[in-house]
């Protein structure tokens, strides 16, 4: 008799880079710009990716204080994208 034994492992990778804005754009313009001009951290943040080590585990936080994943905490998404800007106090996903 057989018996087949299995496991799934998750493994994520993080990366994180940072642009440069206009200083004088409010939080609903700040977004806009970032939609607008993907070019300026695609690249980067795709080169960060490559670099980055595989970590075990889903890669999601339910600590908006972790600024290590910045409160990465779609589950049930594949892949997750967001935003934090100090300055004005606000983030969200892109």
């Amino acid at each position: 008799m057989k018996v087949r034994i299995q496991q799934r492992s998750v493994y994520h990778k993080f990366a994180s880079v940072e642009i440069d804005v206009p200083e004088n754009l409010n939080s609903a313009q700040l977004i806009e710009y970032l939609w607008d001009n993907e070019h300026l951290y695609v690249d980067e943040i795709d080169n960060a990716m490559n670099e980055a080590t595989y970590e075990y585990g889903f890669g999601t936080s339910d600590d908006a204080n972790d600024h290590n994943k910045s409160f990465m905490n779609e589950s049930e998404s594949e892949s997750e994208w967001r935003f934090d800007c100090d300055k004005l106090e606000i983030g969200g996903h892109l």
